[in-house]
């Protein structure tokens, strides 16, 4: 079975989210091959390839594949002299009208959309709403092709020893608090205050922060750690350097707290407990499903987008 997803979401949140989905299908189709066309970088070949995630890259030379109408004449004239069905499967992991009629030009035996209400979809069936739990795709998929698909979380044993090692040194002790302050995504202010992270860090009684902070952060990491003395910084003591890292580092901590952004998703995948702060994103959409998971959202204890009003009583209740 040769099957391709597609994924107009450019961070690497938005790719980790889509590790269970990928995982589970390669195991139910052990044989087949699983493509993917991203209008974005294809993170699980580059940033995230030592999680290990069997994909194929699906290149059409497009940037920003479907967010152009010009794409329709493109895939159309690049693929008119094809006469094969390219793929068995087509999963549309989004539900933008424009995005769903250019990617339906790829041929394929089977096409599955959330767009207009599943309309687009091979076949009319009673679907779930995968808006807020990108896992509800297998249920779909499930009714749509008529066979079982369990859903199966990704296994971090996939990772490859030399991270849980070199995470073992620089937290060799088991009383770690992390903190992941900095946000990816530059359009939308997702970033809880620095001081009151700080307040926090200073409150922790016999528990270490650990800052989850890239090098390349000098002046915030010299701010923190002349304010916080017990702070570790453990990205700024290796020559390691990627999120499989970060996720092995996590399954060292007792607890983290993290705004939404792409580490809160590398440890999501360690299963740590953890403490997520929202302001203007969906916390029903992007905080890890995970039962040790608590969601502090601004909007609903607040009624504001601005994520600033949640306190540090707030989370010092919860840790």
């Amino acid at each position: 079975m040769k099957i391709l997803i597609y994924n107009s979401g450019g961070g690497l949140g938005d790719s980790i989210q889509l590790f269970n989905l990928i995982y589970s299908l390669n195991l139910k189709f052990e044989n087949s091959q699983i493509w993917y066309l991203g209008a974005h970088e294809n993170h699980f070949q580059n940033s995230l390839k030592e999680y290990n995630i069997k994909t194929k890259t699906y290149d059409l030379g497009f940037k920003y594949f479907g967010f152009r109408w010009k794409h329709w004449f493109q895939v159309k004239n690049k693929l008119k002299n094809d006469l094969d069905i390219n793929f068995d499967l087509i999963i549309d992991l989004q539900s933008k009208f424009r995005n769903t009629v250019i990617l339906k030009k790829i041929k394929s035996k089977i096409f599955y959309s959330p767009t207009l209400n599943f309309s687009f979809s091979s076949e009319k069936k009673n679907y779930i709403s995968t808006k807020n739990n990108i896992d509800d795709i297998l249920l779909n998929l499930e009714k749509l092709l008529k066979i079982d698909i369990p859903l199966i979380n990704y296994d971090i044993n996939k990772i490859d020893k030399i991270f849980f090692d070199e995470a073992k040194k620089l937290l060799p002790d088991n009383n770690y608090i992390g903190f992941s302050i900095t946000q990816g995504n530059k359009y939308r202010k997702k970033t809880w205050p620095t001081e009151k992270f700080i307040n926090v860090a200073n409150n922790l009684n016999n528990q270490i922060p650990v800052f989850f902070i890239e090098k390349k952060n000098k002046q915030l990491i010299e701010e923190i750690s002349s304010r916080v003395k017990k702070a570790i910084f453990p990205e700024t003591n290796t020559s390691v350097s990627c999120p499989a890292l970060i996720t092995a580092l996590s399954t060292r901590l007792k607890k983290a707290i993290t705004i939404d952004n792409g580490i809160m998703h590398m440890m999501g995948l360690a299963n740590v407990p953890m403490i997520t702060l929202f302001g203007p994103t969906n916390s029903d959409k992007f905080a890890p499903k995970k039962q040790n998971v608590i969601i502090l959202d601004s909007k609903k204890l607040y009624d504001s987008n601005d994520i600033s009003k949640i306190t540090e009583t707030d989370v010092l209740r919860e840790i």
